[in-house]
């Protein structure tokens, strides 16, 4: 080793310490975002999130790759819910919950949605990811409620997507009780005629 290489584990610790800044700053931007929308300033960002601009831009050069990597951790929690809640409640219980999380998912990243529907070639990658990821988690619980008989049979998964986005469409995010209902009502449809 050579005296301007690091150690492997000073290279491990500036890993986990840039892990820690790239959660930071997901984290704040998602609140960020959230409450003043995707042109919000990156100081904002950067200030909530603890970290200097410069390690704000040193990972997410782009404030369109920021966008895309917070809209792809929120995919990715969203989904990795669906077994979780699988193993906690009963197949239709579970299949409910994770659609009250998506009803959440959807009215929450209102600022998101209207950046990935803007033409920017930067989020052209998004609805697959969304799909590939969101669609598979809703499909296994929507298969083990229906083999558990506790939903309908009819009920197709990419239907019940855009059902959920477009009840949530017009809810406001200081109006997530209205959407949640909404959802509720379309979740206890599906149980109807078991």
């Amino acid at each position: 080793m050579t005296a301007s290489q690091p150690s492997e584990p000073q290279k491990t610790a500036r890993r986990a310490d840039a892990k820690r800044s790239v959660d930071a700053i997901l984290a704040a931007a998602l609140a960020v975002f959230s409450s003043s929308g995707v042109d919000a300033p990156v100081r904002e960002i950067a200030n909530r999130a603890g970290v200097g601009v410069g390690t704000l831009y040193r990972h997410f050069p782009q404030r369109s790759d920021l966008i895309v990597a917070v809209f792809r951790s929120q995919v990715d929690a969203c989904a990795a819910a669906a077994p979780q809640l699988a193993a906690e409640y009963a197949p239709a219980e579970a299949l409910a919950q994770w659609v009250q999380r998506y009803a959440d998912f959807i009215v929450t990243k209102r600022g998101l949605a209207a950046a990935l529907h803007s033409g920017d070639p930067a989020y052209s990658a998004l609805p697959a990811y969304f799909d590939a990821h969101l669609r598979p988690a809703l499909q296994s619980l929507l298969d083990t409620a229906i083999a558990a008989k506790e939903v309908r049979d009819d009920v197709d998964p990419d239907e019940l997507l855009r059902a959920v986005g477009n009840l949530c469409l017009s809810a406001r995010q200081d109006r997530l009780d209205t959407a949640r209902r909404m959802v509720a009502l379309l979740v206890d449809g599906m149980r109807y005629g078991v």
